[in-house]
């Protein structure tokens, strides 16, 4: 029990860390993207979105009990990423929270959870907007869970603790997702002398400064919550077979 509350504490401890003061900053915002980059991403999220809801829906007829984990996962999604440091203009840094879900489902339910959230956000929180949801979904929602179930997954094989395991999933998801956001900033603005390379080392540069610790605060905190499903998982609170 002492053990549990000192993770409780813990998770706490993390979440006053990685919560900036300043939160007037968002996903690549309403507007800011050309219409053809917003039609592009759109379309390029699309296959995703169906398998997830595919999986989705499966779980919920099968396994009807996982409802509440996966609320869970949504739930940790809506708040980490609700957590905002100003970075590059248009744009922002923060947690994206996508990993604990894509360790426990796989990737394609978390493009779904994240979907949801991205659109809840921008319509009551005005963090984001409805023409870059294709982008910030594409960017937050499949590619930094794809490559944190990625890399769990390779290094599980290795025969890891499940805590390393769990830390490097969500850290290097977050920031595959603020490769993939400088791509697009860079694709849709290139520079004017040096094209796409010399506005993507511009972006990416920017976005370190602030991404770098807010990954390795995310991987911790990821870790501390994984490994607290696990201890209720032991104590018979919790079935499911890929948290263990």
């Amino acid at each position: 029990m002492k053990n549990k509350k000192f993770k409780l504490i813990l998770c706490l401890a993390l979440l006053v860390i990685i919560n900036p003061s300043t939160v007037n900053a968002m996903h690549i915002m309403e507007g800011f993207l050309p219409i053809k980059w917003c039609i592009f991403w759109g379309v390029l999220s699309l296959p995703f979105l169906v398998l997830g809801m595919k999986k989705l829906n499966k779980i919920f007829k099968e396994q009807p009990n996982k409802k509440i984990l996966i609320a869970l996962a949504g739930g940790f999604v809506f708040v980490l990423s609700a957590l905002k440091i100003p970075s590059v203009t248009g744009s922002c840094s923060h947690p994206t929270g996508v990993g604990l879900g894509a360790v426990i489902f796989g990737p394609t339910i978390m493009s779904v959870l994240g979907i949801i959230v991205l659109l809840f956000q921008s319509l009551l929180l005005a963090h984001g907007g409805l023409t870059t949801l294709g982008a910030n979904t594409f960017s937050m929602a499949i590619v930094g869970p794809f490559v944190s179930y990625g890399i769990y997954r390779l290094l599980k094989r290795q025969n890891l603790s499940s805590s390393i395991c769990v830390f490097a999933a969500a850290a290097l998801g977050d920031l595959a997702t603020y490769v993939v956001t400088a791509t697009q900033l860079s694709l849709a603005f290139p520079n004017p002398i040096g094209g796409f390379g010399a506005s993507f080392g511009k972006f990416i540069t920017i976005f370190a400064v602030t991404q770098i610790p807010l990954a390795i605060a995310e991987g911790l905190l990821t870790t501390v919550v994984y490994n607290l499903l696990v201890d209720y998982k032991k104590a018979g609170v919790l079935k499911d077979e890929n948290i263990n």
